[in-house]
Parts: structure tokens; sequence; C-alpha cells
């Protein structure tokens, strides 16, 4: 059909039983109108002795004339230059498709998948939280390229001020690796990771590990005493503090590593959590015996010892006992992990044997130390050691613990 479009001509065009054209009178532009009343935009053109036709833009009424006869000239231009409309429409959805293959986000999810094969699951669980929590949110959508090292360096700021130095290091980490892996693919050059060490300061790592003196500890077993909270939350911090044991350990605790009527509680090799992995034998004290049996009657029918407010099958969250110790008054003064210090620093204060309390913290490998021949090291030494130190915290407290009290 001859004649210049009008919006109006358009508009009024009717679907019929076979798609039909209309056309402009100018530039090579024509409307599709389709059956079910689509109706498409399109160049139609010769070139090199064959006929052709390239969509233009968005389909009517979302691209109106005016924009359309724009395009369509752009096309003319092209085509007058000795260019193939359609093949380059083509080279730009290769490009566009190159540089969306070459963001961030595809190189990062990439390495995370190759990655993923030598990494224990708690390991490939952890990173792809703070994948999906930090890293992609900030720079998913941006190409390799444009990435920049005070990009980097903001993204690691903000991590750190949140309260989370380790995480802050592990992302610098991951940065690295994960523009490695992108160079070592020829996905990119670039390496903004370089030089990100010289303009970012990360808070020193004892600053989340804080921890009271030895003469505040009276206060301290008050104010949890009379604190308002969940018998597990306290039940965790107490365990913590009777066995010095890693926070992730003592909070993700299983029902099955504990022998309540040994007193003993089994970490096997490689367990998650466990720094390096080590296998770790710790010695009940008489106190963390029957706390754990009072707990039993709350948890014993799930997997985990201190379990999940809102989901049981899961473990007690790393925030709870944090939070616990706010209400106390303790925020900035005293962490989960601080009580570490606070075990290592009464025991050492006390003269008890420095190898002893090495073990104690699972800082040897006990699968190494000389003389061991894979038995526990120092295990009567440890609990009579333990024993000592849970009648000292009695003694401070004024009264036996009692967690469901």
């Amino acid at each position: 059909m001859a004649g210049s479009l009008t919006n109006e001509r358009i508009k009024d065009a009717l679907p019929r039983e076979r798609k039909y054209w209309l056309a402009d009178e100018l530039n090579n532009l024509y409307v599709l109108v389709m059956p079910n009343g689509a109706k498409y935009w399109k160049f139609r053109y010769r070139y090199d002795g064959r006929s052709d036709e390239v969509t233009v833009g968005k389909p009517y009424p979302r691209m109106l004339l005016p924009a359309a006869r724009a395009e369509a000239r752009r096309l003319q231009v092209l085509l007058d230059g000795g260019v193939d409309p359609q093949e380059k429409k083509r080279q730009e959805k290769r490009a566009a498709k190159q540089i969306r293959a070459n963001t961030f986000e595809a190189a990062a999810n990439d390495w995370y998948e190759f990655r993923t094969k030598a990494w224990k699951p708690r390991t490939a669980q952890q990173v792809r939280a703070y994948l999906d929590l930090d890293l992609l949110p900030a720079l998913g959508r941006h190409p390799l390229d444009a990435i920049t090292t005070s990009m980097l360096a903001d993204l690691v700021h903000k991590i750190d001020d949140r309260g989370a130095p380790d995480v802050a290091k592990k992302a610098r980490q991951w940065l690295k690796a994960i523009f490695q892996y992108a160079r070592a693919k020829e996905w990119t050059t670039a390496d903004p990771v370089r030089d990100l060490h010289a303009i970012t300061i990360i808070n020193a790592e004892s600053e989340p590990h804080a921890h009271i003196p030895y003469e505040e500890l009276p206060a301290f077993l008050a104010a949890m005493k009379e604190v308002s909270a969940s018998p597990l939350v306290k039940g965790a911090a107490y365990l913590a503090l009777w066995t010095a044991s890693r926070p992730g350990v003592t909070r993700t605790l299983r029902w099955s590593e504990v022998d309540l009527d040994e007193g003993l509680w089994n970490i096997k090799k490689g367990r998650d959590e466990m720094k390096r992995g080590y296998r770790h034998v710790t010695p009940l004290s008489r106190q963390a015996v029957a706390a754990l049996k009072d707990l039993h009657r709350i948890s014993g029918t799930f997997e985990h010892v201190f379990v999940g407010r809102n989901d049981p099958s899961k473990p007690l969250s790393d925030g709870a006992v944090k939070a616990m110790f706010e209400r106390m008054g303790y925020a900035g003064r005293q962490t989960m992990h601080g009580l570490r210090h606070v075990v290592s620093s009464a025991l050492n204060r006390k003269g008890y044997v420095s190898d002893h309390i090495e073990r104690q913290l699972a800082h040897k490998d006990p699968d190494k130390i000389r003389g061991v021949y894979n038995t526990e090291p120092y295990l009567e030494d440890r609990r009579t050691m333990l024993q000592d130190w849970a009648d000292i915290l009695d003694s401070l407290a004024g009264e036996p613990v009692a967690i469901l009290s």
C-alpha cells in the first residue's frame, strides 16, 4: 500500500487473515501488520544483489513514526556507505553479548563454579553468601575493564565499617582471585586489585574479639544470670566460657558429638567451623555436663544442641550471643570469640601448663604432637584444668551456674 505513513494510518490498520505491509514513501521504511494485530517497524533494502530486511526499534506504538523514520535514515546512511544493516545489527548484538559476558558477575560466577570443586561445602556456602550479599550487588553489572581500584576500596571499606573486618579481608582475597581467573581466561587485562592494599585500611582483628579482664568476671557473670535470654543462648555462652572452644564450633555443637556419660565432646577431623580442621576432644566439667543434660530436654530431638530460634533444623545464629552481650551492657567490650581470651588469660594467670592451655585452645594439630601416637594429648590434665576453671567461675558468680533457673 503506497503513500506516506501517518500515526493515524498505522493506528487504524486492522489485522487480516494474513500479514501485510504498510509502506512509507521514503527511507525504505515499512510497518508489518501481523494477523494477531502486532505491528513491527521494518527497514527493507537490497544489498549485494539480494533483498533483506531488518527490524527497526520497538514495535508500534512503543516506537512512533518520527523515531522510526530517524532510525530508518540512520540505516540508509549505513547502506549508502556500503554497510549491510543486517550484518551491522548482528555485530552489535555480538558485541553487547560479549560485554555482558565480560561483566564482573559473569566472571565471579564462573570462578565460583570452578573453585567449588576444591572447596568443602561449608566454604562454598560461605563464599556464595558473601558474593551475593556484598560483591555482586556492588560490582556485578560492571564490565571487568570498567572496575577501578577506588571502586573496590569503597566496597571493602563498607564491609569493614559494618563491623566485619574478617569478611573485608576475605573480600579482598576473593577480588584478587576473581581478577586473576578472568585474566587467565583472557576476559580482561585489568588488574584493579594490584594496588588495593595501598588504599584500604581494615580495622584490627582484635576489635571484634574484645574481652574483659579477669577482675570483671564476677560482674559479667552476674549480668549473664540476670539478662533475659533463651537458655539455648545462655548455654552456648557458658559452654564457650567453660571450654574456650571456638564460637562457630560451639554454636553448631551436635548431640552426636557429646558423650555425657564420659564427659567428652568429640570433634572429628575436618569438622566445619573448626579452624584448620584439626580433630579435637574437649573434656566437659560437671557443670557443662549438667547444663547439656538440661538442654537435652529442649533440643534433644534435633541435630544441634543450640538450635535456631526460627528454624530448629539449623544451629543458633552467630549473632544471638552477641545480641545477649549487648543487652547485658557489654557491647564492644566482650564477644563470644573473646571468651577464649578470657579463659586463656585466666588459666595462664593461675599457673596452668601452657601446653595444656594451647591444646585446649586447639592451636596445634594433635596428630603431630610428639609422643602422642594418635591418643588425645593431655586429656586428663585438661580435664582437671577445666574442672578447676568451672569451679572458679562458680566461686566468682557466688553460686553454681544453672541456665534453666
